[in-house]
């Protein structure tokens, strides 16, 4: 028997899915699922010329080539010359700003997974502050702020960032309701950064354990992830960045803030692959993560802050605490260890895979009930059964795509958003059948337990939840 699944809207005009690496091709699958288009008006922009044979085989039009400063308006003009369209953008090396911004002037709606530079940014650029996620961020919100309203541009909306943003607010009514709260659902965004802060929750860790494993050994020389090693390896490059909370009492020695902007984040002059925290998951309970910089530590921080952003009321801490698969450890070893990266990448498939899931929630933390994680606890097993081409972690990133796509798609003039300003509701409700178990998990956990009394270190006892504590020395 044929499974029928919800068909959310028509797209007309072309459809472009820029980049087809392990996202861009579990993406494909759920847009042939889920909207009505002219299918000869599909086309992948892909410069990887193994893909070009499994689109020839779909009858998918393939262009074999990268997109530069110098090709991306003829490109995507031949592609979009009629004016409309849908533009998914799951690349690496290419601007996510100026594609956007050519996509809008078009008339064409846009999705993306990150706010991505062109090609030479990560490693090219010398100025930390300038390499930072908050840099790259503002530009897009700068552009927002000079061009509001008009054709829909959907910025990071993928697993995370993206789907997490829609957790917290999840969470927050989770939490509202078991403190014996009646909430209404907030309208806007100061009802949400209200509703944070009469709740007592001082910061967030965007908390992810992925288990998932192969049966043979990661071979020596060899980058194994189970998604992008290039754009793992860019984002672990750039300097450890979070959200910087109200409830702060101590500012790191190798902490820099910004001067301009929304004020919400500051950086180290760390990497953020080696830069370990403290944090807590379902599956492992207490666990290292790496402080890897995301666009959704700084708007969270950002979306949730009350008050004025230089002097602000209220602002909880946000940043990621990632734990990725353990071959993926072993090759972030390596590769620092070496001092260079590896020539090999692998990507593991969902028909390597054996066992293990992606966990991967939001850490509410510092209220009346200490703690509580609130995510999807997919299995690379459940992933294979709900869609094909990808496995678990794939799988929550290309979800929460389609559900920005059918958001765009029903608000078609919205202007450049990012998660957090959009409705929740409606994107989980796309989303929530491609997650697995989506759960709610209270810990009394906190960042002064489990510590090694042997080696004392420097921490706070007065407030367990401060990033003093959280910072693993």
């Amino acid at each position: 028997m044929t499974q029928s699944y919800p068909v959310y809207g028509r797209i007309d005009g072309p459809i472009a899915i820029i980049g087809f690496g392990s996202i861009g091709r579990g993406t494909l699958p759920l847009i042939e699922r889920h909207f009505e288009y002219d299918a000869e008006k599909l086309v992948v922009i892909e410069p990887d010329a193994a893909q070009h044979n499994f689109l020839m085989q779909r009858d998918i039009r393939h262009i074999p080539v990268a997109l530069t400063p110098e090709n991306y308006e003829a490109v995507l003009g031949e592609v979009f010359a009629e004016g409309r369209g849908f533009c998914v953008n799951l690349s690496v090396d290419t601007s996510s700003l100026d594609i956007m911004k050519f996509c809008r002037a078009q008339g064409v709606l846009y999705v993306d997974t990150v706010v991505e530079p062109w090609a030479g940014y990560y490693f090219g650029t010398t100025d930390n502050a300038a390499r930072t996620n908050y840099a790259l961020r503002q530009k897009v919100r700068d552009e927002k702020a000079a061009n509001p309203g008009g054709t829909t541009a959907v910025s990071c909306c993928g697993a995370n960032p993206g789907m997490v943003s829609w957790f917290v607010k999840e969470a927050l009514m989770q939490l509202a309701v078991d403190t014996g709260r009646d909430m209404a659902l907030p309208a806007d965004r100061a009802g949400w950064a209200g509703l944070m802060q009469s709740l007592g929750v001082t910061g967030i860790h965007i908390a992810e354990r992925d288990t998932q494993a192969r049966s043979q050994p990661r071979p020596r020389g060899v980058f194994v992830n189970t998604w992008s090693v290039e754009g793992f390896i860019a984002e672990g490059f750039q300097p450890a960045e979070l959200g910087w909370g109200t409830h702060e009492n101590w500012f790191p020695e190798n902490g820099h803030r910004h001067e301009t902007g929304c004020r919400a984040g500051i950086w180290l002059d760390r990497p953020g692959a080696i830069t370990r925290v403290h944090t807590w998951c379902p599956t492992p309970g207490p666990q290292f993560g790496f402080l890897v910089t995301h666009n959704e530590a700084i708007s969270i921080s950002d979306y949730y802050t009350v008050g004025d952003p230089a002097a602000p009321e209220f602002r909880p801490t946000c940043h990621y605490a990632y734990h990725p698969c353990d071959d993926a450890v072993l090759s972030l070893h390596e590769m620092f260890g070496s001092g260079r990266q590896q020539d090999k990448h692998h990507i593991l498939s969902e028909h390597e895979i054996v066992e293990g899931i992606d966990e991967l929630g939001v850490l509410l933390y510092g209220h009346e009930k200490n703690a509580l994680w609130y995510g999807s606890r997919l299995s690379n097993a459940e992933a294979r059964e709900l869609a094909p081409y990808q496995n678990a972690t794939g799988l929550q990133v290309t979800s929460a795509v389609l559900a920005g796509m059918v958001w765009a798609l029903e608000n078609p003039q919205a202007g450049i958003v990012e998660t957090d300003e959009m409705d929740h509701v409606r994107c989980l409700e796309v989303q929530r059948p491609y997650l697995g178990p989506v759960e709610a998990h209270y810990t009394d956990w906190t960042p002064l337990q489990d510590r090694w009394e042997h080696f004392p270190e420097d921490i706070d006892e007065t407030d367990p939840w401060q990033f003093r504590n959280v910072l693993a020395s």
